[in-house]
């Protein structure tokens, strides 16, 4: 296949964004996170007849999760909604175990405060401002989101993701402190084996619809995956990468070029891993961000600066953070009319998630008009309300929650 001159490079990558962070990324003291009251509701998750999963987890776990069975999985009891310190609409999982809604709630708004910490870091952004073209050329062709401190705020809200995921496990090692279980989840490294061993689509998807295919042991005073888990994430991620694989040489065969391929398949690719796509056949993927590298005499591995700080700031937040009950319905069940509006869907993070959003009201032929990862909202205008309908189960089945505007 010919190479059309794409860049994709994940070691020159994972290099640019460690010498974009610098060896002064996240230093100092942890974000702090104001004091904020959140009423949030909560939803009842309920299984099939006969079955541990939703309807929407068992079709995502047979299409995506491939060998894993459904008895692999820790699944959620409720889902949570609510509205964050800027006024965003949030959506999260909770149980089984005894971490309850603050673990989510707590999370969003440490999330928050990294990102914040991330976008003021101006030694940060003026690196990143004087990147070359070949340099930006490696990123754009290489990663997902493609400039540098929207890669450092998407990878603290993946390891957002992470903590809330992985707090449905708690129960298993016995803790049920939300600071204790974020510290040690940190200090036994957790965040660098999920970087490792899993992909990014199956962590953000699982995330979104309430599954983990985890277990939890402890070793040595520290936390870590059950062998049994170990080998499971490592199968799907292989056959991930050969599914990945399979899509371009179906292209291959058709006679299309890298670029042409990736633009025809954009919403296959997308679905499995399109990261995945141009890796080499004996690579092994590692999130570039996990990578450590020297520079200026400084080892800098920019997850781990990430990881460090969105505890710090998790640990202020559950200080800081009042939450209630709110009665009523979940804002996902509110109805909508017909015609322009706004709604919110709390779990989008990336460019990835444009990309399945857009592909959801291009198959309806529904209009989209906006899409702002940042708000978490989406405008577009509607037909008629059976439209409307189609295009939002069509977007739970891809695990997103819609909320009210």
């Amino acid at each position: 296949m010919q190479t059309e001159g794409i860049r994709y490079d994940r070691a020159a990558a994972a290099r640019i964004l460690a010498e974009v962070a610098g060896a002064d990324f996240l230093t100092g003291a942890a974000p702090a996170t104001p004091a904020v009251s959140v009423a949030y509701r909560v939803e009842e998750l309920r299984p099939e007849p006969g079955g541990p999963l939703t309807t929407g987890q068992r079709r995502y776990l047979e299409s995506f999760m491939r060998p894993c069975r459904p008895d692999q999985v820790v699944t959620a009891t409720h889902r949570v909604t609510w509205r964050d310190s800027r006024g965003i609409a949030n959506s999260g999982h909770i149980g089984p175990g005894p971490l309850g809604p603050l673990l989510p709630i707590a999370t969003r708004e440490a999330v928050i405060a990294v990102g914040d910490a991330i976008a003021a870091a101006d030694a940060v952004t003026a690196r990143s401002d004087a990147l070359g073209d070949d340099e930006l050329d490696v990123l754009a062709d290489t990663t997902t989101d493609q400039e540098p401190g929207e890669i450092f705020r998407v990878g603290a809200e993946a390891a957002g993701r992470a903590l809330v995921q992985h707090g449905m496990l708690a129960g298993q090692v016995g803790i049920d402190d939300l600071v204790e279980f974020a510290e040690e989840m940190h200090a036994s490294g957790l965040y660098g084996t999920v970087a490792s061993t899993w992909f990014w689509e199956l962590q953000a998807s699982t995330y979104r619809r309430g599954m983990i295919p985890a277990r939890l042991e402890r070793s040595g005073g520290r936390l870590r995956y059950t062998q049994d888990t170990v080998t499971l994430l490592a199968e799907m991620k292989r056959r991930t990468i050969a599914d990945a694989h399979e899509v371009m040489a179906r292209a291959r065969e058709e006679g299309l070029g890298l670029r042409a391929a990736i633009q025809r398949y954009h919403v296959e690719l997308d679905q499995i891993s399109r990261q995945y796509a141009l890796l080499p056949a004996e690579e092994r993927p590692v999130c570039l961000g996990q990578r450590a590298h020297q520079v200026d005499g400084a080892r800098v591995q920019p997850l781990a600066a990430v990881a460090e700080a969105l505890t710090g700031a998790f640990r202020s937040a559950v200080e800081s953070v009042r939450i209630a009950e709110a009665p009523g319905p979940a804002d996902g069940d509110a109805e909508f009319a017909a015609g322009e509006q706004e709604f919110g869907v709390p779990d989008m993070t990336c460019r990835h998630c444009r990309v399945t959003i857009t592909a959801v009201f291009d198959a309806q032929a529904a209009e989209l008009i906006e899409v702002d990862l940042h708000g978490k909202r989406v405008r577009a205008r509607f037909t008629d309300a059976d439209q409307r309908d189609r295009v939002f189960a069509d977007l739970r089945d891809c695990g997103y929650t819609v909320a009210d505007g």
